[in-house]
């Protein structure tokens, strides 16, 4: 029977839908509404904190270009970005919305969002961490609008090496808000402004760095929700050039904020152990068996980065890389760095710094790197609640990594919904347990096939046995 193209099924199957999201949120137990002390005080912050240079004691960067980069429609933006050429390289200022100023420490707004840990995504509706009125309005970067930021200034040499870094409060006025589509149209049409066309210099020399340092961008193409037209469907494709290069000036600033705190001796990295022996064994032997070998000498980042992606072969190894590096954590210290402060994957310590609006931890962050770098105390509830935020974190991203999960699953099984009984072609990504983890064509759904023994690369045909959307449930099995 011939594949067809699963489209998310008319009324039933969307409502059907729509009740498995909110089941889903009673059962992790999310967040719904703000509490009315925590608006009220949010709304005061709103409207009483100044992004006035004068009245605030804050720099005034207004004159300078700022322009920010994200996904179409967002308006909670944490960034924003002014790059120059220079004759010896570049200056990137780097703004990161001022959320401190915004929440006063032991206040409502701070209790809920330590309860919350950060925003959660859902294809449903997000749960925003704070209040919109502050995420989305008085702390955002929003364009042609007064806002506080900690500036970040790099001095760049011609290979993009940051020789001199500095951290500020300040006002700025952010000019633009680019999609990644139109930044990356605007780049390739030569109609870019000049921070966009710095930034397709800046992107690969610091991917350049990033194989220096033995750091590996995955770019593994992501399987994305979209709404489309009261539905649902699934779209997965590459990041676009300008999403890396973005990505890379975030990096610089994480791993920037890692060395501020690491010689000032106190503060939080995100650190993750370097692969297993063993385990980049087994990897670089399924590289050999996939035809894709990874030669001896090469570096670990600088072969995934020259894999042809959209190769079954390449699908499989990329998924087999996704789980090389594993234990994330957040580290804090006061007093002597941890001896084991690398995070594997960028090759380099880092920390989170860069989003304040969507995850707590970097409110730390910033206020530490701020003091350090200013030769400043360190603000005492920070200090004194550093210990307190890994656990905090790792609740969150549990939570978020299970609401994911779940959503993306109950999503999969609505565009197959009515469609048991055909069969789809499907690329086997792995060997998981007793059957193998593949991946359809179209639409781009991932399942465990129980009983399914395929070496990973393969393409194979699957009968689509069992759907439930309640459950997220996708059953398939070999056609015969």
């Amino acid at each position: 029977m011939p594949a067809r193209r699963p489209r998310l099924a008319p009324a039933r199957v969307h409502d059907e839908l729509v009740e498995s999201f909110a089941r889903l949120r009673e059962e992790l137990d999310l967040p719904a509404e703000f509490p009315a002390d925590v608006e009220a005080e949010a709304r005061h912050a709103a409207r009483t904190v100044a992004a006035d240079p004068g009245a605030a004691r804050l720099d005034d960067l207004r004159d300078i270009e700022f322009l920010a980069i994200d996904p179409a429609g967002s308006t909670d933006l944490d960034q924003a970005l002014h790059l120059e050429r220079i004759p010896t390289g570049g200056v990137l200022h780097y703004a990161i919305a001022d959320l401190p100023a915004f929440v006063a420490p032991g206040g409502a707004v701070d209790a809920q969002a330590r309860l919350r840990g950060q925003t959660l995504y859902a294809a449903d509706g997000r749960i925003p961490l704070h209040p919109v009125v502050i995420s989305e309005d008085a702390a955002s970067l929003l364009p042609e609008r007064d806002r506080r930021a900690f500036v970040w200034r790099f001095v760049l040499d011609d290979g993009a090496r940051p020789v001199e870094t500095t951290l500020r409060r300040a006002v700025i006025r952010s000019r633009a808000q680019w999609s990644y589509v139109d930044a990356q149209a605007a780049i390739e049409r030569g109609t870019a402004p000049p921070s966009l066309e710095a930034l397709a210099w800046f992107g690969p020399l610091r991917l350049a760095r990033e194989a220096e340092r033995g750091g590996a961008s995955l770019n593994v193409p992501e399987t994305r929700i979209v709404a489309d037209d009261g539905g649902y469907r699934l779209e997965r494709d590459a990041p676009l050039a300008v999403e890396d290069w973005n990505a890379q000036v975030s990096l610089l600033t994480g791993m920037a904020a890692a060395d501020i705190m690491v010689r000032g001796g106190v503060g939080i990295l995100r650190t993750m152990p370097a692969a297993e022996a063993d385990d980049l064994a087994a990897f670089r032997a399924q590289t050999v068996a996939l035809g894709i070998p990874w030669p001896a000498g090469v570096p670990y980042g600088d072969y995934l980065r020259g894999l042809e992606r959209d190769s079954p072969a390449a699908l499989a190894i990329l998924d087999a890389a996704a789980g090389l590096f594993r234990g994330a954590a957040y580290v804090t210290f006061d007093g002597a760095p941890p001896v084991d402060r690398l995070q594997a994957a960028i090759g380099a310590p880092y920390a989170h710094a860069t989003a304040p609006l969507r995850r707590l931890v970097d409110r730390w962050s910033l206020v530490i790197c701020e003091a350090l770098a200013n030769a400043r105390e360190v603000p005492a509830w920070a200090r004194d609640s550093l210990p307190a935020l890994p656990k905090i974190m790792a609740r969150s991203d549990g939570v978020a990594n299970r609401l994911g999960a779940a959503t993306l699953d109950r999503v999969e099984a609505a565009l197959l919904s009515r469609h048991e009984g055909h069969a789809f072609d499907a690329v086997v990504l792995g060997m998981r347990g007793d059957g193998a983890r593949v991946q359809l064509t179209d639409p781009p759904v991932t399942a465990k096939v129980a009983g399914l023994d395929a070496a990973a690369g393969t393409t194979v045909r699957l009968r689509l046995t069992t759907v439930d959307v309640s459950s997220g449930t996708v059953l398939l099995e070999p056609t015969a």
